[in-house]
């Protein structure tokens, strides 16, 4: 499981968004008097003690522990045995995020092996000036995440944030730049400040992005205006450190159950107040239109297709990235998308829709009942209880069945599923897919017998996209040396 999967089924089950700070500060010490019954006398054992008593009283009220490891590093070595003492007491649902902000080029490589290899946690936080180059060794980690800094509370960061001037800081261009270094799931924010307006332009910038909001405990701040500035529009989006002085409090627990109420009550009027289905119009007129061209627009503005450096699952580097996962969070695109693969579909002879888990799962059930036809799907692992079955849905043998997938890269996912289908006696000639990514994949498929059908190649979106001015001519002509 990813830690973006991890996160989320954290936040669902604790029905939290706090995040807990374990971090062994001699300084709490001193507020904690004699609340806790420490293992010794040492200055180790009675970090030891509260920092167990702390996950003790909040593991099924937060959504993720975030430990600095300069704190655990400054201790010498009994801070390193006492960090993986407090790794070992966090339950193993809950995600952890270690701020390593101070590593650098020459020490990420060795870093990123040991904090997910060895340590096993789930996120790091990065420092953004070490460029792409700095975050990529964390980033070969798919299943896990980075949350890379982009704006600071410390006033005496000001300057540098804010530069050349406020109407076109820096921290701005951080965030713009590093949504390129990978998708949603991979790439993070974090965000030290408790003034919304700095807060509503980072979320303006980066909508589809986690943020890890931090230091907005200080007197005056605007709790609700904060919130409401970091959520995006559905609410969600947003990861909020508890108060080191709320750490110290010895109802901790019902304090952070109170924490969550308002948190939960602000979330609530935000979503009551916001548009469930925003209206997308096109800024665009171009001579020779696209068919296809609001829609391919409306895919590029949700951020569903990306520009950059991006490395597959299979390995390979692309000059570009594409997650239609967003698309059914929003209604009005998502119609579009079934209308689109039903006007390939309609031309077509067959019996039962069959769709490639996971990604087609949604498309493939609109299209059932866009086209009143009855819907199977290959299951890509087979149940070791139940019935076991391979194809879930009804079918007869010797019935035809259209494959339909969302990205078309190698053909390795619809070819196995068309396998799976045919060996329980149904029988496959077309495959369907939204986007293909070209370099002869149809080709392929077609020595084995199959037809393939696309909404979209990436070509034609990339040129859509550079005739519109949303790509520059710099990541057009990457994409075109990388793709021929």
């Amino acid at each position: 499981m990813n830690f973006y999967a991890k996160l989320n089924n954290t936040i669902a089950q604790n029905q939290s968004l706090l995040v807990v700070g374990l971090d062994p500060n001699p300084e709490i010490l001193t507020s904690l008097g004699h609340q806790l019954m420490a293992k010794g006398d040492s200055l180790i054992d009675n970090l030891q003690a509260w920092l167990e008593w702390v996950i003790a009283e909040t593991s099924d009220r937060v959504a993720a522990y975030k430990l600095n490891l300069g704190f655990y590093q400054a201790l010498g070595v009994a801070g390193l045995e006492l960090l993986d003492c407090v790794l070992s007491k966090i339950p193993h649902q809950l995600p952890i995020i270690l701020d390593a902000k101070h590593g650098d080029l020459n020490s990420s490589t060795v870093l990123a092996q040991t904090i997910f290899e060895q340590w096993q946690v789930d996120a790091v936080t990065l420092t953004p000036y070490g460029g792409q180059d700095h975050a990529a060794p964390f980033l070969v980690y798919p299943d896990k995440a980075v949350f890379v800094l982009c704006h600071s509370s410390n006033p005496g960061a000001l300057a540098l944030q804010e530069y050349p001037h406020a109407d076109n800081p820096l921290y701005l261009e951080v965030v713009k730049q590093v949504q390129s270094w990978g998708t949603m799931d991979q790439v993070c924010l974090e965000v030290g400040s408790n003034n919304p307006d700095i807060i509503g332009k980072i979320r303006a910038v980066a909508p589809e992005r986690m943020i890890l909001l931090r230091s907005i405990w200080t007197e005056g701040a605007d709790f609700p205006q904060i919130l409401q500035a970091g959520f995006d529009h559905n609410g969600e989006g947003l990861l909020i450190t508890v108060s080191l002085d709320l750490l110290a409090n010895k109802n901790l627990a019902s304090e952070v159950a109170k924490l969550n109420q308002q948190v939960a009550q602000i979330r609530s009027e935000l979503i009551q107040t916001v548009s469930t289905c925003e209206l997308w119009t096109s800024n665009v007129c171009l001579f020779n239109k696209h068919p296809h061209q609001d829609l391919i627009l409306q895919l590029f503005d949700i951020g569903c297709l990306l520009f950059g450096e991006y490395v597959q699952a299979s390995g390979a580097t692309f000059s570009y990235y594409i997650d239609l996962r967003k698309i059914i969070s929003n209604p009005q695109l998502f119609n579009q998308v079934i209308k689109a693969y039903a006007e390939i579909l309609k031309n077509l002879t067959f019996e039962r829709i069959a769709g490639i888990p996971y990604g087609a799962l949604p498309t493939a059930t609109g299209l059932a009942l866009n086209l009143n036809r009855p819907m199977i799907f290959p299951r890509k692992e087979v149940k070791a209880h139940g019935t076991r079955r391979l194809i879930e849905g009804n079918f007869h043998p010797g019935e035809t069945a259209v494959v339909v997938d969302d990205i078309l890269i190698s053909g390795k996912s619809v070819t196995e599923g068309a396998a799976k289908l045919e060996s329980a006696g149904l029988k496959v000639k077309d495959i369907v897919v939204f986007i293909d990514h070209e370099a002869g994949v149809k080709e392929r498929l077609a020595s084995k017998g199959y037809r393939a059908h696309s909404v979209l190649n990436i070509s034609e979106i990339t040129e859509t996209l550079y005739e519109a001015g949303r790509i520059t001519a710099e990541q057009y002509d990457c994409f075109q040396q990388n793709h021929h």
